[in-house]
């Protein structure tokens, strides 16, 4: 940072909601006269601990605020957004950082802006364990000001990804459903293999065929393999599924697999196209995927 950086001033912050995001962060920062809120009492009686300043109630801590950080549970985003609308100065900036759908982000960005404050939607995308270095994107009308803003705050790794709310948390969301989708495979796959006594051998098969490879041409072989082969590959996950529920061990994600496997191998795709583009508007263009 140079020196004409570091004398610059740096905006107000305040802290909404002080769960793990917002105790890393204040853990890992050296804001000067940063606020925070929570509703929970015990909570807030742990930040000027750590450097946070309290307020009487939520109204003070926003009052002076240049930057807001929401960062409540997904369940509360919106209305936090909705309820803290009315303390907010003009032209301040809130910056909804929680994991939530795309519509819900655009709706607090409709309350946020009707009374005159830059909303950015802003998505985390690693555990915060990493502190201010951990990857965020954001989108937003105001996402450049916002990639300043973040910087300039000491976080060292954001990147705008365009200027409409939702797409940072459709990036989220959308990643989340693969990686979230594997832990939940995880838990099914080795309490099954360990009630029947073979997780080392599973585990060792599943060692002796992974390979390093892209996820677009993951992607791209799998839906392959699910268009050509789904019928026989869901047959095998029926029984796949009854083992499961034989062992009385949940089958959910298996039940979820079958599904998925029945209804692409429906589309009767037996020449896919070359492409992973082409797939996917293939498969879009079909009645069961709402096409014509």
């Amino acid at each position: 940072m140079s020196a004409k950086d570091s004398d610059r001033k740096l905006p107000n912050v305040a802290l909404i909601g002080f769960g793990e995001v917002g105790e890393t962060f204040a853990r890992n920062v050296q804001w000067q006269g940063v606020k925070g809120w929570d509703i929970l009492a015990e909570r807030r009686a742990i930040m000027p601990g750590l450097g946070v300043a309290l307020g009487e109630d939520c109204g003070e801590v926003l009052a002076t605020a240049d930057v807001i950080l929401s960062l409540v549970t997904a369940d509360q985003a919106l209305d936090a957004a909705r309820e803290y609308a009315p303390y907010l100065p003009q032209e301040a900036m809130w910056l909804d950082m929680n994991s939530v759908a795309p519509q819900t982000k655009a709706m607090a960005a409709e309350a946020v802006e009707a009374v005159n404050v830059r909303f950015v939607d802003v998505a985390i995308m690693a555990p915060v364990d990493e502190g201010l270095s951990v990857p965020m994107l954001v989108s937003g009308n105001k996402a450049d000001e916002a990639v300043e803003t973040l910087t300039a705050l000491g976080f060292t790794d954001v990147r705008s990804v365009g200027s409409t709310v939702g797409r940072a948390s459709a990036i989220k969301l959308c990643r989340s459903i693969m990686v979230k989708g594997i832990e939940a495979l995880t838990a099914e796959m080795v309490l099954a293999s360990s009630q029947a006594g073979v997780l080392d051998e599973v585990l060792a098969s599943l060692d002796a065929s992974e390979k390093p490879v892209e996820w677009a041409e993951r992607a791209d072989y799998n839906l392959n393999r699910m268009l050509k082969h789904g019928g026989r590959r869901a047959a095998e996950m029926i029984e796949a599924a009854e083992m499961l529920r034989a062992m009385g061990t949940s089958a959910a994600m298996s039940d979820q697999t079958v599904a998925w496997h029945e209804q692409l191998g429906g589309l009767e795709m037996t020449d896919p196209p070359e492409t992973l583009s082409a797939k996917l508007k293939k498969i879009r263009a079909t009645p069961e995927f709402g096409g014509e």
